[in-house]
């Protein structure tokens, strides 16, 4: 992993699920059909909400994943057929700068 890659191309994608097992069921999906490098899981996420009008509060799953800006389609599309959410969140966010060996790796992935 010695070369140079552009910083540029690089996002993280933050999705959030109901519970741990989807988390790393769709994590290590992802992971194993190299559309992201990896995956962060964060358990025990508040969240506070609207839904249908009401207030609501929940613990949920936070997962971050690393990839390169051309692989957020089918990520989106892999992460929209599996997961159990109607509305899950799914955002892309530009990497803007990073240690170049860990971009490296990530663009070897």
């Amino acid at each position: 992993m010695d070369r140079f890659v552009s910083k540029k191309g690089f996002i993280q994608i933050y999705w959030t699920c109901g519970n741990i097992e989807e988390a790393r069921e769709i994590s290590r999906y992802l992971v194993q059909n190299h559309l992201v490098a990896c995956a962060n899981i964060i358990p025990k996420v508040e969240s506070i909400y609207l839904w249908k009008e009401k207030l609501e509060t929940g613990k949920e799953v936070k997962v971050i994943f690393k990839t390169r800006e051309e692989k957020f389609e089918a990520v989106k599309e892999a992460i929209l057929a599996r997961c159990s959410y109607d509305v899950p969140e799914i955002l892309q966010v530009p990497i803007t700068d990073g240690h170049q060996p860990y971009l490296n790796w990530v663009a070897s992935v």
